[in-house]
């Protein structure tokens, strides 16, 4: 089984599970495949950010290294330290103000409230949270 993250003519985005490609195919073909949320025919595929590792690429003798999540926590961290604006306690506010075009959108970090949280949540807002890590001021320098 495979799934497949697909979009309609509307623009509306879904995910269906498949045998495999070729059902996919034939399914669409027939137009057999809808929109959940508008019943269109007119589907694609669109990019997933999930990989699938296929049976074929499995058999490769590649040595894959392992995963180091200490460096790849401290990556995402360095990332977002240089490419989001803290806003700090005004997190909440900032992206109500982004969402609703009254500022310009751009990344922000900062922290919330549980309630604050909520009210993103139930204004439709996508955020996610990362625990940082704290930095002692002796490592700091």
């Amino acid at each position: 089984m495979i799934a497949f993250d697909l979009e309609c003519s509307e623009g509306h985005l879904f995910e269906i599970w498949f045998k495999n490609n070729q059902s996919f195919e034939e399914q669409n073909a027939k137009k057999m495949i809808s929109c959940p949320f508008c019943n269109d025919t007119n589907i694609r595929k669109v990019l997933s950010p999930v990989a699938v590792k296929t049976f074929s690429q499995s058999l490769t003798k590649e040595k894959v290294e392992p995963i180091d999540y200490p460096r790849l926590a401290k990556e995402i961290v360095d990332y977002v330290d240089k490419n989001f604006d803290d806003v700090g306690t005004e997190f909440a506010t900032e992206a109500l103000k982004m969402h609703y075009n009254v500022i310009e959108k751009r990344n922000i970090k900062g922290s919330a409230t549980a309630q604050e949280e909520k009210i993103l949540k139930e204004e439709g807002i996508g955020f996610f949270k990362i625990p940082f890590p704290k930095i002692d001021d002796e490592k700091k320098n």
